[in-house]
């Protein structure tokens, strides 16, 4: 996909890799439609993006698992812009680091509406009008967990798998449109995810600790990895040096991929 003068929503856009995707699509001649529930960091990113982009941005305060105010959404971006070319399916939460038994079914509600049914509002909401442009493009963030498991993180996985399938399928019954559909599989990012998950600091430091140790990727290349893959129409992306290893290492051996990524984890756990 042609990326300059197109207008692509972006959730999640208020911080890590969704304010990243904002600078980088601004800079490469899109119009952006900036989502996110959090008010202040949402505006930070739009000051951040600069004076000379102020014209081709529009902020949107939403939680994408409200689904009638997401229904409301395509207006809004029309009326700001004139038109929708993609969107970018970025928002989403992790899960505490707890084995299913002990997760409370509120928390699971939780992980599984933002991570599965926000980014399926989204996509249901904006396909009748992407249908109709000469070229569009959905973008998915899944995870390398929506394709290993990681134990303390299995409804968040199960949830990214989720993701996984329904983005594939999608691109199937989309082969001979006008609309592509981008699947992305991010490893180890330097993000906020954990905080804004509500994540306990002592788990976040611990994970910190390990980002540092893996020289975890940086929001910047991610972004930049993810929109190359958009450019190209590339149905799945493998984003960092970790996922398209644990990807290749799972696909040859699952019981044996399964078994490290629980050792390493299991301090978590602990």
């Amino acid at each position: 996909m042609e990326i300059s003068n197109k207008t692509i929503v972006v959730t999640g856009a208020g911080s890590g890799i969704g304010r990243e995707l904002t600078f980088q699509l601004l800079k490469k001649g899109a119009r952006i439609a900036a989502v996110d529930l959090n008010e202040k960091t949402l505006e930070e990113t739009i000051q951040l993006a600069g004076e000379n982009y102020k014209d081709r941005v529009s902020k949107h305060v939403l939680c994408i698992t409200e689904k009638a105010k997401v229904e409301l959404l395509p207006e809004e971006v029309i009326k700001a812009h004139g038109s929708i070319d993609g969107i970018i399916n970025n928002a989403g939460i992790i899960q505490p680091f707890i084995k299913i038994n002990d997760l409370s079914y509120e928390t699971i509600n939780r992980v599984i509406d933002v991570d599965l049914f926000g980014p399926l509002y989204m996509t249901k909401t904006f396909l009748p009008h992407l249908l109709k442009r000469p070229e569009a493009h959905i973008v998915n963030i899944s995870s390398m967990g929506g394709f290993l498991p990681v134990p303390g993180q299995s409804i968040y996985g199960a949830a990214k798998s989720g993701v996984k399938l329904m983005s594939e399928g999608l691109a199937a019954e989309l082969i001979d449109t006008n609309v592509h559909v981008t699947v992305v599989f991010p490893g180890g990012v330097e993000t906020n995810i954990m905080t804004n998950s509500g994540i306990d600091p002592d788990k976040i430091k611990q994970m910190d600790a390990m980002k540092e140790k893996s020289k975890a990727l940086s929001p910047q290349k991610a972004a930049e990895t993810i929109i190359k893959g958009m450019e190209k129409n590339k149905v799945r992306v493998y984003v960092g040096k970790d996922s398209k290893m644990m990807n290749l290492f799972y696909r040859i051996g699952p019981n044996s991929a399964t078994k490290i990524i629980a050792k390493q984890m299991k301090f978590l756990l602990d």
